[in-house]
C-alpha cells in the first residue's frame, strides 16, 4: 500500500522535539502575590535569586568596561529620603538614558507614557514604597503572543555618589522607569542584552500591537494624514536616524539614533502653513539646531499666542521641525497600533485578530524561500486564509485591508546572543472550484500537468495521474459537497472554501510552481518582525512563512489582523506521513513503541554528522545498524530509492517512514516464518 500525504493528526514524539528542536525559552514564572505576602508575613525585603544583584545581570561583554569602579546596588530608600514609584502628576517625559544603550527601549517607554491606559497594564499603578513595601515589584510584557509578568527586587546599580548607573528620571525621587528597565533585562536575559535593539520590537513588547513601518526615503504623499490619524488614535510612534557610528551631528541630531515622536502640529506662517512634528532625544538632551528648533528664527514667523504656545526653550531633548527636515533626516517611521486601521481610513471599525505559532524544522520544515528551494518549499508550514467580505465597509473600497505579521522566536536566553534568522513570508490566492463530476473539489494548480487524486474518506493516494482540464488548467481533487448541496444560487464550479480547509492538505508542489505569490517582491530580513499591509480581494489565500535559507531551525509566531477571516494551520502539526497500514497496525501504541525503541536514543541526530538534516547512504547504513536492525546493503539502497531525494538523501520524516516500513517487514517476516513452520509440523 502506498504512502499517505498527509497523515491524520498524531502527538508529535516529545522526546525527538526535545533532542534535536532547540526551544524558545520561557521566562520563569514568579508569583507575585503569594512573594508580596510572604514577605510582608516575615516582615523581609524581598531578593531575587533567579536576577540578582550580582555582575552577571549586567552581562559579560563591553558594557562591563563603562561600569563605575565601585558599582554597588542600592534600594531607593538608601538613595532618596521619600522615594516615589510613580508620579502621575508629573511630566511624562521624564526619563534620561544611562550607560546601557538602549534608546530604542527608552523611546518606546516615553511612547508609552502618552496612554495611561496601556501604561497601566504594562507597569501596574498599584505598587508603592510605602503601603505594603517589600522590595518586590512587578511588571507585564507581551511576549510571542501572551502577557507575561516579571518579578523584580528594587536593588538597583549605582555609582559610589548613589547616582543610577542605568535609566533615571530627572526627577530624582521617582523610580519606575529604572526599575521597569531592570524587569526588562530579566526578561531578555541581562542589562547587556538591551544594548542593541529596534523601536519596533519595544513598543509590541509593550503593547502587543502590530507595526507599520514607513520608510520615509518613500514616504506615501499622505504621510501627514497618517500621522494625524496615529495622533487621534492608540498609537506609539518612534523613528530612527540614518545608520552609523553613534555620534552627534552638526545639525544635532544623533547618527544611529531613535527618537520618539510625541506630537504633531500645523502652523499657520505668513507664507503659509506648515507641518510640525515634535520629538525627543531619549537623551533628555541634544536637540536638533536647523528649522523650528528652540533657537530658530522660523518662530517669529507665527502669531504671539501660537509661539507661546508651542515654543519651548529648555535642554530637555524635545524639539520641534518641520515635516519635510523629518522625512530628510529621519529613516523609518514606527507606528505601533492596537488595531491596524491606520493606513486603511476605516478608522473605529471592528477588527479581528488570529495568531498561530509554528516552528521550521531542520530536515522538514525548513525549506527556506522560493530561490533556495529545489521543489520543496511547499514542506514549508502553511496556513488557510479565508479573507471575508464585511456588510458594513464603505461602498468603494473594492478591497479588504489584511495586516500579516511573521514573529521569530529567540532560542536563547539571553537576546542578543542568538543572531536574527533573515525571515518572510509568501502570500498566494487560491482557486478553489467545484467539479461537476460527483461534486469534487479541485484546487487550481495551473497549466497542463498531473496532480493526485485523493478520496478523503480513506485519506489514501490512489494515483498520481493527469486529470479532468478545464480551459488548459488542471485541477487537484478531493471530496467535496454533491452538487445539489451548493444551493441554486451557486454554479457548477463554485465552492464554500470551506470544505478545502476542512481536509487539512496543504497545497502540493505543482501548485507553488505554477503560481505566483501576491507579494511578488518577498523581503526577507534579519529582524525579529516582518509585517505587510495588504489589500485583499475576499477570498481564499495561504500564507508560506519561511527562513531566507533552508535548513534554518526557529519557532515563530504568526499574526493576522482584518476586519474579518478564518486562520487555519494547514497539515496540522505532522511533520511526516505514514500509510493507513501502519497506523491500522499499531493502533495507537505507535508513538510509544516506536519512538522509544529508535529515537529516544537520538539515532538520527547521531549518525547525521554533518548536522545538514538528512543522512547519506553511508549515514544512512549506520542509523539502520544502530537500531539493532540489519539489513542488506542492495535491500537499504533500494529503500533509499524510494524515501530520499534525487540525491538519494533521506530527511527525517523520509527516515520515519523508511523504518517503519522497515519494521512491518520484519514482522511479516517473522509471521510468515511461523506460518511455515506451523505448516511444516502439522505435515510431520
Amino acid at each position: 500500500m502506498p504512502f499517505l500525504p498527509c497523515l491524520k493528526k498524531q502527538k508529535s514524539p516529545v522526546p525527538l522535539g526535545r533532542s534535536i528542536f532547540q526551544r524558545h525559552t520561557p521566562p520563569i514564572q514568579q508569583n507575585y502575590q503569594a512573594l508580596l505576602e510572604t514577605c510582608l508575613r516575615n516582615k523581609s525585603l524581598f531578593t531575587d535569586d533567579n536576577f540578582p544583584a550580582h555582575i552577571s545581570s549586567i552581562g559579560t561583554g563591553a558594557l562591563l568596561k563603562k561600569l563605575p569602579q565601585n558599582l554597588q546596588w542600592k534600594r531607593p530608600h538608601a538613595l532618596h529620603r521619600r522615594p516615589v514609584f510613580y508620579a502621575a502628576d508629573r511630566k511624562q517625559l521624564d526619563l534620561c538614558q544611562g550607560l546601557v544603550e538602549n534608546c530604542w527601549f527608552l523611546a518606546a517607554l516615553e511612547a508609552l507614557t502618552f496612554h495611561q491606559d496601556i501604561l497601566a497594564a504594562v507597569v501596574p499603578q498599584n505598587q508603592s514604597f510605602e503601603r505594603k513595601y517589600a522590595g518586590i515589584f512587578h511588571f507585564r510584557f507581551w511576549q510571542f503572543g501572551e502577557w507575561v509578568d516579571v518579578v523584580v527586587d528594587d536593588r538597583l546599580p549605582v555609582n559610589e555618589a548613589g547616582e543610577l548607573v542605568f535609566v533615571s528620571s530627572v526627577y530624582k525621587n521617582v523610580f519606575w522607569g529604572a526599575l521597569l528597565e531592570k524587569a526588562y533585562a530579566k526578561l531578555y536575559g541581562s542589562y547587556e542584552d538591551l544594548q542593541i535593539g529596534q523601536v519596533s520590537e519595544a513598543l509590541v513588547d509593550f503593547t502587543g500591537g502590530v507595526n507599520i513601518r514607513i520608510k520615509l526615503a518613500a514616504a506615501p504623499p499622505d504621510l501627514w494624514d497618517i500621522l494625524t490619524r496615529a495622533t487621534y488614535s492608540r498609537s506609539l510612534m518612534g523613528c530612527q536616524t540614518h545608520l552609523g557610528a553613534t555620534k552627534v551631528l552638526k545639525n544635532g541630531l544623533v547618527s544611529g539614533h531613535a527618537y520618539t515622536v510625541t506630537g504633531i502640529r500645523k502652523v499657520t506662517c505668513q507664507y503659509g502653513p506648515e507641518n510640525l512634528v515634535r520629538l525627543r532625544n531619549p537623551w533628555g538632551k541634544i536637540e536638533w539646531k536647523g528649522d523650528w528648533s528652540d533657537s530658530s528664527y522660523k518662530w517669529e514667523l507665527l502669531s504671539p499666542k501660537e509661539k507661546i504656545l508651542l515654543r519651548k526653550k529648555k535642554e530637555d531633548g524635545e524639539f520641534w521641525m518641520s515635516l519635510q527636515d523629518f522625512k530628510i533626516h529621519f529613516v523609518d517611521l514606527i507606528i505601533c497600533k492596537l488595531t491596524p486601521d491606520l493606513m486603511s481610513r476605516e478608522d473605529g471599525k471592528k477588527w479581528m485578530y488570529s495568531l498561530k505559532s509554528g516552528r521550521w524544522v531542520k530536515g522538514s520544515t525548513a525549506r527556506g524561500s522560493l530561490g533556495f528551494c529545489n521543489g520543496t518549499f511547499w514542506m514549508n508550514p502553511q496556513y488557510w486564509l479565508n479573507v471575508l467580505p464585511v456588510e458594513d465597509s464603505k461602498k468603494g473600497l473594492g478591497s479588504c485591508n489584511v495586516v500579516i505579521s511573521l514573529m521569530q522566536k529567540h532560542s536563547s536566553k539571553h537576546r542578543n546572543r542568538a543572531p536574527h534568522l533573515f525571515i518572510g513570508f509568501s502570500l498566494y490566492k487560491v482557486d478553489l472550484q467545484v467539479s461537476p463530476l460527483s461534486g469534487l473539489l479541485a484546487v487550481c494548480l495551473g497549466d497542463l500537468g498531473c496532480c493526485s487524486c485523493f478520496d478523503n474518506t480513506e485519506g489514501v493516494v490512489f494515483a498520481f495521474i493527469p486529470w479532468l482540464t478545464v480551459n488548459n488548467c488542471v485541477f487537484e481533487f478531493s471530496e467535496a459537497p454533491r452538487q445539489e448541496t451548493l444551493g441554486p444560487e451557486k454554479g457548477p464550479w463554485q465552492l464554500n472554501p470551506d470544505q478545502y480547509q476542512e481536509s487539512n492538505r496543504k497545497l502540493p508542489p505543482a501548485f507553488f510552481t505554477r503560481h505566483q505569490p501576491v507579494n511578488k517582491h518577498q523581503v526577507f530580513l534579519d529582524e525579529r518582525e516582518v509585517t505587510h499591509d495588504f489589500h485583499l480581494e475576499p477570498g481564499v489565500y495561504v500564507i508560506v512563512p519561511s527562513t531566507l535559507e533552508p535548513q534554518q531551525e526557529s519557532e515563530f509566531i504568526l499574526r493576522v489582523f482584518s476586519r474579518k477571516h478564518v486562520l487555519r494551520e494547514m497539515g496540522g502539526n505532522t511533520s511526516f506521513t505514514l500509510s493507513k497500514e501502519i497506523v491500522d497496525r499499531y493502533e495507537g501504541k505507535i508513538w510509544e513503541d516506536f519512538f522509544t525503541k529508535h529515537f529516544e536514543q537520538e539515532v538520527f541526530q547521531k549518525k547525521d554528522t554533518s548536522r545538514s538534516g538528512k543522512l547519506d547512504l553511508v549515514e544512512l547504513h549506520a542509523a539502520v545498524r544502530e537500531t539493532g536492525i540489519s539489513l542488506s546493503n542492495e535491500v537499504c539502497n533500494l529503500m533509499a530509492i524510494r524515501y530520499g531525494d534525487p540525491d538519494l538523501k533521506i530527511s527525517f520524516e523520509s527516515f520515519v517512514c523508511f523504518m517503519l516500513r522497515v519494521e512491518i517487514m520484519g514482522d511479516n517476516l517473522s509471521e510468515k516464518r511461523l506460518l511455515d513452520a506451523n505448516h511444516y509440523r502439522r505435515t510431520m
